[in-house]
């Protein structure tokens, strides 16, 4: 059996061209890109139309050659309730707080049909959403979930267009998948072998979607006082996310709230049958390396078994040790590139007039909000996690009540999504290891 014949990418941000040329290019899919109406997407639509359907990813770096190219897209949709035809594929390429909205409104003809339903940026417990979901409408249908986005891609100009500059690629991605045997994982492995990247498969969707690093340092990083400030007063100077205290959030109480959060989502994680997470040597080696000075590889591989005040200490160690870039080439000053100024972006006005909340920390809302609920399900104790939701949560509130006669996106409002919860916690309680 041929797959990957009819692909349906849903979505309409810089990753669906970068996800269509590959498919179109090296697996000569059919390919078609829906989206929602809005004023942002229609830029999107107006620039595809106007260059008759014709994509294209440049890149920064030439190491990334593999992921560049053009293609000619089959067709588009403009809203997801007018899609129609047979789609063997669908990718789902939007945030994770929109896939039953966007899966609600396609006709469910077009689901039924569907073989194969892949989440390219899931958060945990994503794919037990959309199983869930399609029980009824497509229960044989295999759910891949990668670990995260292969890339770092990117709107030329910041607006949106048929063209996208890709600037990073990631070298290993984890995929997982809800059949034990799949041909489809084949497929994908050798698809991103063909771009350079190392597709690491683990045994299950929920254990790829627990090898993302943003799952684990997102949270402490913005969902404290100091970076909330940054976030929410306009009149705050620039902050940086990876800076150490006071020109970024990194404090020894944020390093200790990291860890703590860590093991809280271990504990969670072994209630399943996952490989416990060794946060330092992913840290390290699956995100961005060290020079052997910094931290002794002993301790990296030990992480897991060292005193918590040592591992306090080396996580400290890893930011202090990448302020700079280590492996740039210094100036004549002898300074390296200043790799932690990262600015936390400030709230801004949306296409339609409102104040909306950048994507760190929204996201980041949506994903400890779904991870509180697991671990209330399973009873497993998370006070570091409800920290970071009550803190969140109260800044919402503070921010729309101090505000007269100002427009605020949903985005401001404190949610429950209980609805999603309930659907996840009936897939895993099928797939939870008693005790």
């Amino acid at each position: 059996m041929a797959y990957f014949n009819n692909v349906l990418l849903l979505g309409t941000g810089p990753t669906v061209i970068q996800l269509a040329v590959n498919f179109k290019k090296i697996l000569n899919s059919k390919v078609a890109i829906a989206g929602r109406e809005s004023l942002r997407s229609n830029l999107f639509f107006e620039a595809i139309i106007q260059h008759h359907l014709a994509l294209k990813v440049s890149i920064q770096n030439t190491q990334h050659q593999p992921v560049a190219g053009e293609c000619t897209i089959d067709t588009f949709f403009k809203g997801y309730d007018t899609i129609c035809g047979n789609w063997d594929t669908v990718i789902l390429s939007v945030t994770t707080d929109a896939y039953l909205s966007v899966l609600a409104q396609i006709d469910t003809k077009v689901l039924k049909e569907a073989r194969c339903f892949i989440l390219v940026s899931p958060t945990f417990g994503s794919s037990h959403l959309i199983t869930n979901f399609l029980k009824n409408l497509a229960p044989q249908a295999e759910v891949i979930s990668f670990s995260t986005y292969y890339g770092d891609t990117r709107w030329i100009g910041g607006i949106p267009s048929n063209e996208v500059l890709t600037t990073g690629v990631k070298k290993k991605v984890y995929i997982g998948s809800t059949y034990s045997k799949s041909d489809r994982l084949e497929i994908l492995t050798e698809l991103f072998h063909h771009l350079g990247i190392d597709l690491k498969k683990v045994a299950s969707p929920l254990e790829a979607e627990t090898r993302n690093i943003s799952l684990y340092v997102h949270p402490p990083l913005f969902m404290n006082d100091f970076s909330l400030q940054a976030i929410f007063d306009e009149k705050t100077m620039t902050k940086y996310v990876y800076k150490l205290y006071p020109e970024g959030p990194i404090t020894y109480r944020m390093i200790h709230q990291l860890l703590n959060y860590w093991k809280e989502m271990m504990a969670i994680v072994s209630h399943f049958d996952i490989q416990p997470l060794n946060l330092l040597k992913f840290m390290v080696d699956d995100n961005y390396p060290l020079l052997p000075a910094s931290i002794a590889r002993q301790d990296i591989e030990n992480f897991n078994k060292l005193e918590s005040i040592h591992q306090e200490y080396l996580l400290y160690i890893r930011y202090a040790s990448l302020l700079i870039d280590p492996f740039s080439k210094p100036n004549q000053e002898g300074r390296y590139f200043d790799f932690s100024a990262v600015p936390i972006r400030k709230i801004f006005k949306n296409h339609d007039g409102e104040w909306d909340i950048p994507r760190m920390p929204k996201e980041d809302y949506y994903r400890v909000k779904i991870i509180q609920g697991i671990a209330k399900a399973l009873k497993s104790k998370s006070p570091t996690l409800d920290h970071f939701v009550q803190t969140y949560e109260e800044k919402l509130l503070q921010v729309v009540a101090v505000s007269e006669d100002q427009r605020f996106s949903e985005a401001f409002q404190v949610k429950s999504f209980s609805q999603e919860i309930e659907m996840i916690c009936k897939e895993l309680r099928g797939q939870k290891i008693e005790k």
